[in-house]
């Protein structure tokens, strides 16, 4: 029994949305392990306290949650046909994803400002394991800006329409796993002292 192309794209569309589920499954394992390694390692007597999360990283949560709804309305917009609106959309996710990376580094700057150092012998444990989980969080990120350059690419050469969407749809559901991941973090970093 021959299988038709539709059967075959709908087989490739499970394969690689389950390829994406394990690969996102394993980085909620990694920061997993970080913010586990964070429980343990806050009841050293040099973890600091007082601590504040810098102003910045609030502003960068509010822009990942913007670069959600964008893709979501990209997404919607390419179902609709609507090529525009999904360009808009798809450019305004890319701006707002770089807006989140300068929010993040703008963070680092003010925790700086604040004395505390990542490296070296200034450095503390509190400020270090912050670094490392925000710096792991940018390191996905920028596989999220990546992947959305190449979806743009796409998106100008007419890949997408009604029908065919499954580069925007991974797109998407890697970025909304972002930035749950980011939140959680963000909440975890905050709340947990």
């Amino acid at each position: 029994m021959e299988m038709t192309i539709e059967e075959h794209n709908q087989r490739k569309a499970r394969s690689y949305k389950l390829i994406l589920w394990f690969a996102m499954l394993s980085m909620t394992m990694m920061f997993a392990g970080l913010t586990s390694a964070f429980v343990v390692s806050k009841s050293r007597g040099d973890w600091l306290k007082n601590f504040q999360m810098p102003s910045a990283f609030f502003i960068s949560t509010i822009v990942i949650i913007l670069c959600s709804v964008t893709f979501l309305l990209a997404k919607k917009a390419i179902k609709k046909d609507d090529r525009k609106a999904t360009t808009n959309y798809l450019l305004l996710t890319l701006f707002l994803g770089f807006l989140f990376v300068f929010f993040q580094f703008k963070g680092f700057g003010q925790i700086v400002e604040q004395g505390y150092y990542f490296t070296g012998p200034e450095s503390n444990i509190t400020t270090t394991f912050l670094y490392i989980v925000a710096v792991t969080h940018l390191a996905h990120l920028f596989g999220g800006l990546i992947s959305l350059l190449i979806i743009i690419y796409n998106h100008f050469k007419q890949k997408y329409n009604s029908t065919q969407f499954l580069g925007i749809e991974l797109g998407a559901m890697y970025w909304h796993f972002l930035d749950f991941l980011w939140i959680y973090l963000f909440l975890f970093l905050y709340f947990f002292k």
